[in-house]
Order: structure tokens, then sequence, then C-alpha cells
């Protein structure tokens, strides 16, 4: 049986009731839609270090960089109590073979960035990270986080499916090292997906590949997990992605007419001005892949980086 892309996840999001308040924070996306094809890793800093539910809210105080986590009313300091739970929590998660992790945002806990951080006279700064979230992405700093409230955004939600999608891909990779076949292989297929996101990462990643005959085995795996986590935090860009697609419509050059090059073209070029979403010219190209059985372009990720279902990329 394939092995299951398991996610990380703010255990309020899949509506457990687990808040200071006795309720959740249900994201139906997240549960009902993308929990078809994840198995999701709950997790609740505050009940599993040992807080009840209901309890008194907490927040962050002092320095932007390294604040208390206290409690509201009465100002007990819990941040140790939390540091400790998160150190062993995070042993834990290294075996569970995390593609990413959804964090709940603005969470004293568990936002990523801009949490309130309040000055002992009781002034906020949105400048800072949940302390369970801190120690995560300091452990785990290549695993692809996001919180529910950035996934709102279409652009940023569908670059982190694709991230976990291709960090599952990965995974197979990595435990076939150190035979070099298999990361060669991922190479190939991911080649246009990160051209879409860093041209200066394509060119590095393919030189390192092509020197890991001659390189120490686990250095190139380390380096080309790194590489690769730092290409997909880039974002794409429409001009980027046409440039993908015009790579990709060369590929057809001996077997298209001058009338369906030219239609490629100006949908492409609709896709770049922001008039037609992604899914509109990677569906026009897809029919010819399938047409004329490209050998090369259907085995790009680029043009099923993740479950259609989502509809990652019908937004223009």
């Amino acid at each position: 049986m394939e092995k299951p892309l398991r996610l990380g996840i703010s255990s309020c999001l899949l509506g457990n009731n687990v808040r200071y308040d006795g309720g959740h924070k249900l994201d139906r996306f997240l549960r009902d839609t993308l929990g078809k094809y994840v198995e999701f890793v709950p997790v609740c800093p505050e009940v599993e270090c040992g807080m009840s539910v209901p309890r008194e809210a907490m927040r962050l105080v002092g320095d932007t960089e390294n604040p208390r986590l206290r409690t509201i009313r009465s100002g007990d300091d819990l941040t140790d109590q939390m540091l400790a739970w998160a150190a062993e929590k995070n042993k834990w998660l290294a075996g569970q073979d995390l593609c990413g992790f959804i964090f709940k945002s603005k969470s004293p806990s568990s936002g990523l960035q801009n949490v309130k951080v309040y000055s002992e006279q009781g002034m906020p700064q949105q400048k800072g990270v949940g302390i369970f979230a801190k120690t995560f992405i300091t452990r785990f700093p290549d695993i692809p986080v996001e919180d529910d409230g950035r996934l709102n955004d279409p652009g940023l939600r569908e670059n982190f499916i694709e991230r976990i999608f291709v960090a599952r891909r990965w995974q197979d990779v990595v435990t076939a090292k150190p035979a070099l076949g298999p990361l060669v292989a991922f190479q190939a297929h991911h080649k246009y997906l990160v051209l879409a996101h860093s041209p200066k990462h394509y060119t590095a990643l393919g030189r390192l590949v092509a020197q890991g005959s001659e390189m120490n085995r686990d250095q190139v795996f380390t380096e080309y997990g790194r590489l690769l986590s730092e290409a997909l935090q880039v974002r794409t860009t429409k001009a980027k992605l046409f440039n993908v697609l015009e790579k990709s419509m060369g590929h057809f050059k001996k077997q298209i007419t001058a009338w369906e090059k030219q239609e490629l073209l100006d949908v492409f070029r609709r896709f770049k001005e922001g008039q037609i979403p992604l899914i509109v010219p990677v569906t026009l190209l897809n029919h010819y892949i399938r047409k004329y059985d490209e050998p090369y372009l259907k085995t790009q990720f680029f043009f099923h980086p993740h479950p259609l279902e989502l509809k990652l990329r019908n937004h223009a």
C-alpha cells in the first residue's frame, strides 16, 4: 500500500473542542476537502502540555524575539511548561514522516507570524511567533509550514499544497538513499515545476545531480533537499509560468499546425495578462500531451502537481 501523505495540524482546525473557551476553529476545506488526500496528525500544544479545557486565556508578553507565555488574568508564566513539552513532542514528530504542518494563526502557541506580543504596560506589537511553532520551524526548517489564515489566499494555498505533495515524493527518494537512480528520476520529473518557481535553483539542482556520482552521497541528498525546499518557497509569477508553458509547447513543434500554435500562444498570453486561470493553458497542453503521447512532458509533475479535485489552479 502506498505510504500516506502525513500532515501535522493544529487540532482545533479539525473541529476538536480544545480551545481555551472549550470551542474549536473548524476549517472545512482542510478537514473535508484536503483531508481526502492526507493523513492528519493533530496537535494541541496547550492540552498536550497539561492545560485544561476550558482554561484561562493566554498571550505572549515581553521581547518580541523571546516572549513569555502568560495567562491574561492571573499572570502565570507557562513558558517553561510549554517549551519542555515542545522539546519532547518534536522528538516524537521527527519519527512521523510529516510532509508539512498547518498551524492556527495568531495563536500564542501556534501562530507562525504576526502574533501579538504585549509589553509589560499592555501595548501589543504584531511581530511574534507562537512558542511551539517557533520550536517546530527551528527543528524542521525544510518541512513546509503554513497557517490557516494565510491559506485563505489562493496563491499561498496552491503553493503550500504543491510543496507537501513534492515533499511526499521526496521522502521516497530519501528512503532509497544512497542509490542515485531515484534522485536522477526525481530531478527529471520535477524540472518544469522547479523552473516555474526559481530558474536559479533549477540550474543549481541540475548541476548538483550531474556531479552527484563524484560527491559524498549524504552530502548530495542533504544539499538537494535544502535547495528543493528553497526553490519551492519562491513564489511563481505569471511571467515564469508563461516561460514554462512556452518551453512545453516547443515539444510539439513538429506535430502541431501553425493555427494550433497560434491558439496556444493566444491562451498563454491571456493567462499572462490575468484574463484566465492557469488551469486553462495547462488543460490545453495536457490535451496535446495525450494526443501525441509526448514522453518527456507526460512525466512532468508541473502538469499534475496535486489532485485536480482540489481546484487549486482555477483562480486567475
